[in-house]
């Protein structure tokens, strides 16, 4: 893989969990009530389940960022992407789809979906394809502004399709779409 995209789609996704793990640390309780709205958790363990994932995206993100623990933390990210699928697909199929996903914060709530799935499936991909060794070049200053334009795009387009799946269940309603 050419090292600028390499590099671009490394940082996206450290910036993707950066963002997640801002939006649970800066409202704890919050977020405590979305993990527990998933009833996969016991009470008691929600309390420091909730930062701990926190603390988890953070050093996802962190080693994303930090060029000798590419492959490490690109795994670690499917990991938690998997785990997240997990719980959102346990919950469509107990036809729990009224609940907040909790990838947007307090600000922005989204009930879970297919989407979700399908939307971490693309990130669990991208993920992988972050574990593989990046070419061998020297980048340079077209590169950078590549690599800086990407990432604009990428969270753009990210933050788009989120926004459309977050409103996708109202269409729907409106225009009598089952």
């Amino acid at each position: 893989m050419d090292p600028a995209i390499h590099l671009a789609l490394r940082a996206s996704l450290a910036l993707l969990f950066l963002s997640a793990a801002w939006h649970k640390a800066r409202d704890l309780s919050d977020s405590r009530r979305v993990l527990a709205a998933y009833r996969l958790l016991p009470e008691n363990v929600v309390f420091m389940a909730a930062p701990a994932l926190a603390v988890v995206e953070i050093t996802v993100a962190a080693a994303l960022a930090w060029p000798g623990f590419y492959r490490l933390s690109s795994w670690a990210a499917v990991l938690l992407l998997v785990t997240y699928s997990v719980a959102i697909g346990v919950n469509i199929v107990r036809g729990r789809v009224h609940i907040d996903c909790g990838c947007g914060g307090p600000m922005h709530r989204q009930s879970i979906g297919p989407w979700l799935l399908v939307r971490n499936s693309i990130l669990m991909v991208i993920a992988g394809l972050v574990a593989a060794e990046p070419g061998l070049r020297t980048l340079g200053i077209v590169d950078a502004l590549t690599i800086a334009a990407s990432i604009i795009s990428l969270a753009a387009l990210y933050a788009a399709a989120d926004g459309l799946m977050a409103t996708w269940p109202q269409h729907r309603r409106l225009r009598g779409i089952a």
